[in-house]
């Protein structure tokens, strides 16, 4: 397959090789190294408001037991994400953010885009239609520059007839019968762990998609999956990516065009 044109790194729930995951500390960090694009996971408080937080479960980025669906935001607003089993106290200070207050902070990056990754376990537990509602109305000021994505192919179909001008797919498992369904549905991205492709003996399907693949901390492995048509690489170490030799001038041309073209993907 035809290499794709540039290599677009994605900071994967901000920078948490460094920071707490999904933490504005750590999205913060992301975009002063360099990030221009972002992804960011989503469920639902008890009470309809969609917060940053990736699991279904609190325990593992909070410390405490239970599930984020069962609290309401302000209880949830209160509890510190920081990851105190990875970092300690260092990030005490860092709440669980709804998702407005992404949407507030890249009103100041307006070169940056963000994936928003509609959780599967919210979709469950409140329904397709008020999952969606939610998140689009939460970053409805940034426009084009919010892509929401998921593993639940109907919620991203929704959110696209809802009025989202590009929506993403995360597939389980990159077989036929996902090509086939890619196909018809034509997502403007298809999300995938390259190691779900490896393990497929497979390489990314042309299409009308861009190819995202994560979990990629390595330069090497980047330009491998580049050279085979993955146009964007998630990745949780994104300033070292960035700051990589071997990718700088895969790089360059990249960020040029990003910051004259703050709407391109």
């Amino acid at each position: 397959m035809k290499a794709a044109d540039a290599l677009r790194l994605v900071a994967h729930r901000g920078y948490p090789r460094h920071y707490p995951e999904n933490t504005l500390a750590g999205i913060t960090a992301a975009l002063q190294a360099g990030a221009r694009h972002l992804e960011v996971d989503v469920q639902l408080s008890r009470d309809g408001v969609p917060v940053l937080f990736h699991d279904a479960t609190l325990e593992r980025t909070t410390g405490r037991p239970g599930m984020v669906m069962d609290l309401d935001f302000a209880t949830l607003a209160r509890i510190c994400a920081g990851e105190p089993r990875r970092f300690g106290q260092r990030f005490r200070d860092q709440t669980i953010p709804p998702l407005q207050a992404l949407t507030d902070l890249l009103g100041d990056w307006p070169a940056a885009t963000v994936f928003v990754e509609i959780k599967t376990e919210s979709l469950v537990r409140f329904g397709t239609a008020r999952m969606v509602a939610a998140v689009l109305e939460a970053v409805q000021g940034l426009g084009t520059r919010a892509i929401p994505i998921s593993y639940d192919l109907p919620a991203v179909e929704r959110a696209r007839h809802s009025g989202a001008a590009r929506i993403g797919w995360v597939l389980t498992r990159p077989d036929a019968a996902a090509r086939r369904a890619a196909a018809a549905r034509r997502p403007d991205f298809l999300f995938c762990n390259h190691r779900k492709l490896e393990a497929e003996d497979a390489e990314p399907w042309p299409g009308p998609w861009h190819w995202v693949l994560y979990e990629i901390t390595d330069p090497e492995l980047a330009l491998i999956w580049h050279d085979r048509g993955a146009e964007y690489i998630e990745t949780m170490a994104i300033g070292e990516m960035l700051r990589h030799p071997r990718l700088q001038d895969h790089l360059q041309d990249h960020l040029h065009d990003h910051f004259q073209d703050p709407g391109y993907p």
